[in-house]
């Protein structure tokens, strides 16, 4: 069976948050099951330095733009880039600019890919068909759409990695995206006067997934689904919520070249050296209290600003802090505010090092995760498999893949770490003194470590749900 996996990143070639890793992860989760993935992306910079394929197709005129599709590989699974140098071979990131704006013409660089990737599943390139096509997020999510709106009978899916993230256009750019008049409309790609990306798919395609159980009940409401509840009720039969996993070949403290000593469940006495690292890396003051640690996108979802509230009565408690992330200005400036006060005791990185992440899991105790919402969550998995107890609000996949340490768990010996209800700084702080109090009694915290280190959190059974819902959908 055939599946054409469409993003706009995938680990390991281009990434810049978890959506990069559950893309670059799906070939080889699917393979076991019989499925065969083929990923496109689109042709940044970045990903054509390491993809030196030959030229399979041209478009003279895609949305406006000369393109072609080059054949290459990621991790040893089919990759298609699409070279449209006028849409993506530009200085800065992703979907912004140096200046941080988006930029202006995302509309067009997504639905050009979107619109490639219709292609290919038609039969429109030669060489190349699917049996299902899977789009993540709003940056693929009109591929299904124009299916819909060709009257193709290949089957479509759209994952939600992030309902927050839905590509809203103005209306004026209906007209260029090469769709029929009757897709203008309630049911078709029209939301709230303008053009909404995500929107389009969730109505074109065959099948919806979310990337946790808990976060496909969430989106049903309208606290959680952003504008969309209300078509996601109505399709809620077609609603599957799939946990994500994670890639043990890459987040693996037993040979994980980041840290600076590796270590298993049995051999958790050498995280010490680990924990030396980071606080040589963050300024810390050398010690055996517990060190906390976040690495995040600084932003209101990821309840920061509730954080940074708790920092004063953090250290007070005798806890210290390391952080690494960026994002919000204010955000920023209130982290490195924090740090002034308290030399010693937090340090703060502004960016994000892949490599110091892994360390971060490896040295620090515990991973702080205040999320207002979290789809699914992937550092909390991380620090599963690293023995850094997460501390996560009761929402989304968090609340899928955490047993909170209360008293039952702690005495039926399944906790893995720590959930609070509300993202509230009096909600926050409750469940770090509850962190603190474990982790006086060493046996205590290292046998809620030791748990969270041999859970299975692999893509093993993900890829075999993702793969038993495309034949589901091909079987229909």
């Amino acid at each position: 069976m055939k599946v054409l996996s469409v993003a706009s990143e995938a680990y390991p070639l281009v990434k810049t948050g978890g959506l990069a890793d559950v893309v670059g992860a799906l070939p080889a989760a699917l393979a076991p099951h019989g499925i065969a993935t083929t990923t496109l992306l689109p042709g940044y910079p970045a990903v054509l330095t390491q993809v030196a394929g030959a030229a399979i197709h041209r478009w003279r005129d895609l949305l406006g733009n000369e393109a072609r599709l080059l054949k290459g590989e990621i991790d040893g699974h089919p990759l298609i880039v699409l070279d449209a140098p006028a849409l993506f071979a530009r200085e800065g990131g992703l979907y912004a600019g140096p200046d941080g704006r988006d930029w202006p013409d995302n509309w067009r660089r997504f639905a050009a890919l979107a619109r490639a990737a219709a292609e290919i599943a038609r039969g429109g390139v030669k060489g190349l068909t699917c049996d299902v096509l899977h789009a993540h997020d709003w940056q693929a999510a009109l591929a299904p759409a124009y299916l819909r709106y060709a009257a193709t009978p290949v089957k479509s899916v759209v994952t939600i990695h992030n309902i927050a993230f839905q590509g809203r256009f103005d209306a004026e750019i209906f007209p260029e995206l090469g769709m029929p008049a009757s897709a203008w409309g309630i049911d078709g790609v029209e939301y709230y006067g303008g053009v909404g990306f995500l929107k389009a798919g969730l109505a074109a395609a065959d099948a919806i997934t979310t990337v946790s159980p808990t976060y496909a009940r969430e989106i049903l409401r309208p606290e959680f689904g952003m504008g969309l509840d209300g078509l996601i009720a109505a399709r809620a039969a077609q609603v599957h919520g799939i946990v994500n996993g994670i890639d043990p070949a890459i987040w693996s403290p037993g040979d994980d070249p980041a840290l600076a000593a590796r270590y298993t469940s049995r051999t958790l006495a050498r995280r010490a050296t680990n924990k030396r690292a980071v606080e040589a890396a963050f300024a810390l003051t050398a010690g055996d209290g517990p060190i906390f640690t976040v690495v995040s996108r600084l932003a209101w979802q990821k309840g920061m600003d509730v954080l940074i509230a708790c920092l004063d009565a953090l250290v007070d408690m005798g806890g210290r802090l390391a952080l690494l992330g960026s994002g919000d200005a204010e955000l920023e400036s209130a982290l490195h505010d924090a740090a002034a006060r308290h030399p010693g005791r937090i340090g703060v990185r502004i960016g994000y090092d892949e490599g110091l992440s892994h360390l971060l899991q490896g040295g620090a105790d515990a991973i702080v995760i205040p999320s207002r919402f979290e789809p699914c969550g992937l550092t909390q998995l991380y620090g599963l498999a690293y023995g850094c107890v997460p501390i996560v609000a009761r929402t989304g996949g968090l609340a899928d893949t955490i047993v909170d340490a209360n008293v039952a768990a702690l005495g039926a010996q399944v906790a893995t770490g720590f959930q609070f209800d509300g993202v509230t700084p009096d909600a926050l702080l409750f469940a770090l003194r509850r962190a603190i109090d474990v982790y006086a009694d060493p046996a205590a915290w290292q046998a809620i470590q030791r748990r969270g280190m041999k859970a299975d959190f692999s893509w093993a059974a993900s890829g075999a749900a993702y793969a038993a819902l495309y034949r589901g959908l091909s079987e229909a």
